[in-house]
């Protein structure tokens, strides 16, 4: 296994810090939470300060990806890096999808063993695409080097061959891909353009049971054949309370992918901390409101919704009809919230079926009563006054329902070992549960405002306990309300 010190041998994160992980044998120190980019758009100030707010903070980790936000997340770090010491900060980014930007690209240029898993998400790991890849995300970050870079996923091939049969043959072909573009991520570091390099995949926790189990022992194997001294270093996989299968599932050599990473010197990265897939479900593992909040119900929505029913019976029955079917909008509105179990749900919903709507019978509305224009203005002066608020009170709304789950999971760490007499946020007991998980370098939270870096970054400082015990003896089936 190599070591990789990139730059100067001065650099802060090749120096062991108090409470700083090493990063595998990559010689890099990394703190124990990263930021993640996945949802950081460009332009948006408050995911900029947040990032600012991350490094001020003393983080020095960041993961991104070409695809996040179509480059727009490695733009904004393109951006902020230069206020910052770039020996301080450890970036690692992937590449592999074909989506936006990469779609455009690919349809101009061909590019071999290219997986075309549905429309508009095509996937590709061949040298030709990655060499594309390396060279825009430099040029968006303004790097000279990538400290880290990471296949995004390959195991879409083997996702994709499973929806026809997987065989053994799609398994050695996967495997041969992973040792062509290891071969060439070689060359890469050698150029001095990335570091070292390493495979983020969901597909690493799964038991070998599973057909499309990924192995991190069969990776390692290729990075071997390509070069004694080889630059594979690094792995990114889910974990969280709910998705433990790296602490839990003995896939590699009978050990954990945890285990094994801690033998072979494997840098460790956890992506989804606070977002756990269970069934067919996502749980944010956060509060959302103060621990024990009653539930509101359909009399609450009802109270919120009566400024707004008033202001409807100002219009005509046709109007009011026009602007949301023959119930008005008030009825509307209850009627998509009673269907929305979650506040990123409500977000999404609320664009299309209440917004766009609302935009559209307002500039439509407002041409039919050009005979009124002057009343159907300061109509709508009280609407646009009324609404905006409104909709921010029904995410609150929302939000309260979805805490009693979060209330019931805080039970359960800490029937399952979690220290008592605490008053950690959810959140913040989730990121500790990991954090305490030996073998794990860093976890990456998506931290898009300084009030997230806030909560998440006092973690490391709680006192430790054994996570693996706690996860060990945590009973996510019990996680569920009774």
């Amino acid at each position: 296994m190599s070591t990789y010190l990139p730059g100067s041998a001065q650099r802060f994160s090749t120096s062991p810090q108090a409470g700083f992980n090493p990063l595998g044998t990559t010689g890099l120190w990394c703190h124990p939470l990263g930021f993640g980019c996945y949802r950081v758009a460009e332009d948006v100030p408050t995911h900029e300060a947040a990032m600012r707010r991350y490094f001020e903070k003393g983080g020095n980790l960041l993961d991104t990806s070409a695809n996040y936000t179509d480059g727009g997340a490695e733009r904004t770090i393109g951006r902020v890096l230069p206020d910052f010491k770039r020996e301080d900060v450890i970036v690692v980014t992937k590449g592999g999808y074909i989506q936006g930007e990469n779609m455009a690209l690919a349809q101009k240029q061909t590019f071999p063993e290219v997986v075309k898993y549905g429309p508009g998400l095509w996937h590709c790991i061949h040298p030709d695409f990655l060499k594309t890849q390396i060279e825009r995300s430099r040029n968006r970050m303004q790097l000279e080097t990538i400290d880290v870079f990471l296949l995004h996923n390959p195991e879409y091939f083997i996702n994709y061959r499973a929806k026809h049969g997987l065989t053994e043959a799609d398994r050695t072909e996967f495997y041969r891909r992973v040792r062509l573009a290891f071969e060439y991520l070689e060359s890469e570091v050698q150029a001095g353009r990335i570091g070292c390099y390493g495979i983020s995949s969901n597909n690493y926790p799964l038991p070998l049971s599973d057909p499309t189990h990924t192995s991190i022992a069969r990776c390692l194997e290729q990075a071997q054949a390509v070069a004694s001294n080889h630059h594979f270093n690094v792995v990114q996989f889910p974990f969280n309370l709910f998705e433990r299968g790296v602490a839990l599932n003995h896939s590699n050599d009978g050990l954990t992918p945890l285990e094994y990473c801690r033998r072979e010197g494997l840098g460790t990265l956890a992506n989804r901390p606070l977002n756990a897939f269970s069934g067919n479900a996502l749980i944010r593992l956060a509060d959302f409101v103060k621990p024990g909040t009653p539930v509101p119900g359909p009399a609450q929505l009802a109270v919120l919704l009566q400024p707004l029913k008033s202001l409807e019976m100002k219009l005509s029955k046709e109007h009011r009809m026009a602007l949301m079917g023959r119930n008005g909008m008030a009825d509307h509105i209850a009627s998509i919230v009673a269907q929305v179990n979650s506040t990123d749900m409500w977000e999404q919903v609320a664009g299309r079926y209440v917004i766009s709507p609302i935009r559209n019978w307002l500039a439509e509305t407002g041409e039919k009563m050009e005979h009124q224009a002057a009343a159907f203005d300061r109509w709508q002066d009280e609407f646009v006054a009324l609404i905006n608020p409104l909709l921010a009170h029904i995410g609150d709304f929302v939000a309260a329902r979805q805490q009693p789950q979060s209330d019931h999971i805080r039970e359960r760490l800490f029937q399952a070992g979690y220290p008592a007499q605490t008053s950690h946020s959810l959140s913040q007991m989730a990121l500790a549960v990991l954090g305490n998980t030996p073998g794990l370098s860093c976890s990456l939270l998506g931290m898009r405002r300084p009030a997230y870096v806030d909560d998440a970054m006092s973690v490391p400082g709680f006192p430790a306990f054994d996570g693996l015990a706690l996860l060990q003896g945590l009973r996510t089936e019990d996680c569920n309300e009774d």
